[in-house]
Parts: structure tokens; sequence; C-alpha cells
């Protein structure tokens, strides 16, 4: 059997440095107490690492005791949540996705000038609840072409829609579509908000799906980039099955099968995809391919609040930088198991 690894796969930027925010904490808090409002990642595995590690996660601002240190996850919150923090005398330190953030400041700039923001994406998605909450009155969100009719628009002229950084591709475009078509006169986002890395992870899924006969996406149920990859696999002729990890395979899934494409979600541990990869290769015998489609090369610098609390407890912050650059670190692991690999180069750009 053929094994192919898309890359890119797996952490994106935005998740290393939400990660990297909690990791750094704990190793200079040395058993000091703090909390993450919401999972920092949308994945099972990371969020129980960091428990294990003493780390408390809450839902609701008022769990957290007044004075405490509370890390937002990568997904980011309203003002809302923000200002009761504020009142309860939080030390609050900032892990969301720069990306994400992104789309807050657009929101916030055409709320300020008058302007009606559809929002696309989906309502219980924490990154569209933050979102919303910048300007809750002028924002309405549109998970559909459904309830596209029962938008309520002012002045056309004076209408943007902004979307989820984590849809699908094809989701976002067929409701912008749509929107296009109610509304001649609506505006896009100066840049596309859709991220690179869901973007990224998307399309290899899409140009690689069709040559394999099983897609294993390894990610959790409810991290939505984890999702709209098993949807798109499947969109483009593949069955695919969504994994927490190697313990949900069962051998039926692999009936018929000649080839299997592995990716993981942006929020998935690449622990997990090499131990799906030794599973594999130790049952299935399988020969390893890896299939580059984008290489990223990506670098964040630590967020505001983290080292301005970073100083206040007297640690240098000179030069830190979040890098990620994955490519190697699956060629070292590959060659540390002697297990042989092919790497095929179908780069069709760089992604900075």
């Amino acid at each position: 059997m053929r094994l192919i690894l898309a890359n890119p796969r797996g952490f994106c930027a935005g998740v290393y440095m939400a990660i990297d925010v909690v990791d750094q904490l704990l190793g200079m808090l040395d058993g000091e107490p703090f909390f993450v409002y919401h999972d920092i990642v949308h994945n099972r595995h990371v969020v129980d690492r960091f428990k294990e590690r003493g780390v408390t996660f809450v839902e609701d601002i008022e769990e957290v005791p007044e004075g405490s240190i509370i890390v937002f996850s990568a997904h980011g919150v309203s003002p809302a949540v923000r200002e009761a923090g504020a009142r309860r005398g939080l030390t609050m330190i900032d892990a969301t996705c720069p990306l994400v953030t992104k789309v807050h400041v657009e929101a916030i700039q055409y709320a300020r000038r008058g302007w009606q923001i559809l929002l696309v994406g989906h309502h219980d998605h924490q990154e569209i609840i933050g979102t919303k909450g910048e300007a809750p009155e002028s924002i309405q969100v549109v998970d559909s072409v459904e309830c596209i009719p029962g938008l309520r628009i002012d002045d056309p002229s004076k209408l943007v829609y902004l979307t989820q950084t984590t849809l699908s591709m094809d989701d976002a475009s067929t409701i912008i579509t749509a929107l296009k078509e109610a509304f001649p006169e609506i505006s896009s986002p100066p840049k596309e908000d859709i991220c690179y890395a869901t973007t990224n992870r998307q399309l290899a899924v899409r140009h690689l799906a069709p040559h394999c006969d099983l897609v294993l996406v390894v990610g959790s149920k409810h991290s939505s980039n984890s999702v709209r990859l098993t949807e798109i696999a499947e969109l483009n002729g593949s069955r695919a099955r969504l994994i927490d990890d190697v313990d949900d395979l069962d051998d039926a899934i692999f009936d018929g099968v000649d080839t299997v494409l592995v990716t993981a979600g942006a929020s998935a541990p690449e622990d997990l995809v090499q131990a799906l990869i030794l599973e594999l290769v130790n049952v299935h015998g399988c020969e390893v391919e890896q299939h580059d489609i984008f290489h990223e090369s990506v670098e964040f610098g630590l967020p505001g609040s983290l080292r301005k609390f970073m100083r206040s407890r007297k640690v240098e912050t000179d030069g830190r930088r979040i890098e990620m650059d994955d490519l190697a670190a699956t060629n070292r692991f590959l060659e540390l198991h002697g297990i042989p690999y092919t790497v095929v180069d179908l780069t069709v750009n760089a992604t900075d």
C-alpha cells in the first residue's frame, strides 16, 4: 500500500503561537495557577495534555478568581469578555491568532464607518462569537445561502462581507457568490479572510485526494478546519475518515485500499500523525511518499501582552520568535525510524 503524506498539514503558525504562549507560561510560573478561556485550540489531545500539566480551562470568565492570570485562546474573544476580565482584575494574555485579529479589526473599522457587515461562518464557532462581539449592532452572521433572504439591509451601497478564517473555500465561495447576486454592490474585505493555512491544507487535499482510495484526516470532531478537510476529500472522490488518533483506526476501512493519503487539521499535533505513520508502515507495509504542495515557512512575534507580562517577571524577550517549518522535521522523523521515503515536489508556490 502507498502512503502519501500531504504537505502542508497539521499545526499552522497561529496554533504554534497559542500553544507556545501556554508553554512559556508554564515554564515561567512554576506551579502558579493560571487559566485559559475556552480550548486553547480545537484539539482534544492538546487540551488534555495541558490539563495534565495543571492548566485550568474555563468557558465563563466569571469562573476565574479575581486577580488571576487568564489566556485567551487562538479563536479570539469579544470586547465583553475583555471588559469582564478587567472588572475582575485579571492579567489577560492574548493568544489570538493574528489572522483572526485581522478580521476583528476589519469589523471594527467598517462598523465605525456606518457599514453593515455580513459575517460568513458558523453561528456557534468561537471565532464568529468573538468577531460579532466587536460590533453586534452592525453584524449579521450568514451560515448558509438559505438565510440570505432574511437579512436586513439598510443601504446596499454600504455593505461588506467578512469570513471566518477556517471555512472551507468551497462553502465560503458558494455563500459569497449568492451574496453578490443578492446584493451586487456588496464590498469584499481588503484581503482574503480565510487564512493561508486553511487554504493551503484544503488545496493540498483537493489536489491529492482524487488519486487516493482513502484519506485519513487527523483532527478533532469539533475542529472546523479538520471537518472541512474530510468533506473536501469526499467531494473530490475519495473515501475519508476523520480520526482523533491511531486508536480510531479499524482494519475494515483498508479493504480495497491501495493508496492512502494522510493529512491533519491545523490544530492537530504532528506526533499524532507520526504515530499513525508508524502504525500504517508496521501493519500494512506502506511505502511512504511525501507530496509537497506548498512550502510554509512562517514566523510570528510574541504577543504584546505576553511580552509585557514576561518583562514584569524579569524574563528577557529580545529576539524571541515563533517559527514553523515542518518539512525537514518530517524527514528527520522518517530517517530516525529507518523508514524509506521519497519526496514528490508538486510545490505551486511558497507561503510566507
